[in-house]
């Protein structure tokens, strides 16, 4: 059986190097599924041989951006970690990570693991090992014509929370879903959150997916929301309401950067966007649950870089771009407000596919606040991919003009000559590798 964990971790390693060096492309996904065919229990063996826990992070949006914050985090207070940094986080990708990170004799020297998992993947990772603890960041809406409503998602956490019940969840308590979930799965939990109101919420149209009690069914009441239904709340008739927050983020300022308090410490980021809050809180929490002192957290925070696509910057011909994937209603009003934090002109790139790893179904562009990229001093919005003209209709819907132009390195190039110096590219799920590998291309060419 060793020799065989052995002749899988020398497989996926060509695998993958071959993807990358011959194909360009990333071969994690097909590393990981050889590695299982060639030995069915590599997973289950590479999992039992991590010397200290096992984290993993769920959640509808930044599962990525946490994990591998998470991971970083726990590397800059001395430990080696097992992860898979790319973000491919179901079955084959997670196996990947550990045989990609075992060593040529088929063995892992690892302190730690820190593994994003698809929340619907859950069931079948689960009986491979039981982590030691889940960061649960939140739970949105997300392609439903792959996951259906979000009561299905939340029943296949809840099965399986309670088939690792030593499992501890950290969970947002901000978010009712959430917390509820992490209540009713009779898992011990812990909760980050903040506590205070940040951002005036007042005529926003996002769709609020939290609005009723799922304890009793009765309507929620919102003191304040922080953005979609992430906030703080109480049942209008039974007992559930916001958990007390362990971990409460305070003195929240948002501006070139991000910058807030939790327990005894000032925490400083420089990125955009008000929900890299909540990634930042929520691997913090993880880290000091875990045990860690977290001494070094914010010298990690100074040199982390987002990569896969999550703001992450290139400089092309000049010109300032950034990339940020924008896969659901909620993921994307987001962005939006990113970009909105950038007060001066540039112009903006949205990338729309359905392909079935995206979702077949694009009605939730209608779902989306486009309209405040009317007060986001937008020089042009360009519309690509293979549904440009659904996103195009879309914004003529609430009177903004768009350019189409399928080809997305096409449409970048336009912008990188005929722009103002300072990109925006929004992808949603199946275009972000093949977008990120065309920006690193171009930032490149000379």
């Amino acid at each position: 059986m060793n020799f065989r964990r052995m002749l899988a971790v020398w497989a996926a390693k060509i695998v993958e190097r071959i993807s990358v060096k011959v194909f360009h492309k990333h071969g994690v996904t097909w590393a990981g599924k050889i590695a299982l065919r060639i030995c069915p229990s590599i997973l289950k063996d590479l999992a039992a041989q991590v010397k200290k826990d096992i984290f993993i992070v769920c959640g509808t949006n930044g599962k990525t951006t946490t994990n591998n914050m998470l991971c970083s985090a726990i590397e800059a207070e001395g430990y080696r970690v097992i992860c898979n940094h790319t973000g491919s986080n179901m079955l084959n990708g997670v196996v990947a990570a550990f045989a990609l990170g075992a060593k040529l004799n088929g063995n892992l020297d690892a302190d730690y693991a820190s593994i994003e998992i698809d929340e619907a993947s859950t069931r079948r990772v689960f009986p491979h090992f039981k982590p030691n603890y889940m960061v649960l960041t939140n739970l949105f809406r997300d392609q439903l014509d792959r996951y259906g409503e979000i009561d299905i998602t939340m029943n296949i956490l809840k099965e399986s929370m309670q088939s690792a019940p030593d499992m501890k969840v950290i969970v947002n308590g901000d978010d009712a879903l959430s917390a509820f979930l992490a209540m009713d799965s009779g898992n011990d939990f812990v909760t980050y959150g903040i506590s205070e109101k940040v951002l005036d919420d007042k005529g926003s149209r996002e769709i609020r997916e939290g609005r009723f009690c799922k304890k009793c069914g009765a309507p929620l009441h919102y003191n304040f929301y922080h953005y979609s239904q992430l906030g703080d709340y109480k049942c209008t008739k039974c007992d559930f309401e916001r958990p007390q927050i362990d971990f409460n983020a305070f003195d929240v300022e948002i501006g070139e950067g991000l910058l807030f308090s939790v327990e005894d410490k000032r925490l400083f980021a420089n990125y955009k966007g008000f929900y890299n809050v909540y990634n930042i809180l929520a691997a913090y929490s993880a880290v000091r649950t875990g045990g860690m002192k977290a001494e070094h957290f914010n010298d990690m925070l100074k040199n982390f870089n987002p990569e896969n696509g999550r703001m992450e910057e290139f400089t092309i011909k000049g010109t300032k771009t950034v990339l940020n994937l924008a896969k659901n209603p909620a993921g994307f009003n987001q962005n939006i407000s990113a970009v909105m934090q950038d007060e001066t002109l540039k112009d903006v790139v949205i990338v729309i596919n359905d392909n079935a790893q995206d979702g077949t179904d694009v009605s939730w562009l209608w779902d989306v606040d486009f309209d405040r990229f009317k007060g986001a001093n937008v020089n042009s919005i360009t519309v690509s991919g293979i549904r440009c003209y659904d996103m195009g209709l879309r914004l003529k819907y609430v009177d903004i003009g768009s350019m189409c132009e399928p080809n997305v390195e096409k449409a970048v190039c336009e912008r990188v000559e005929n722009g103002c110096k300072n990109l925006y590219v929004l992808v949603n799920y199946t275009a972000l590798y093949s977008t990120r590998d065309t920006l690193k291309r171009l930032e490149g060419a000379k």
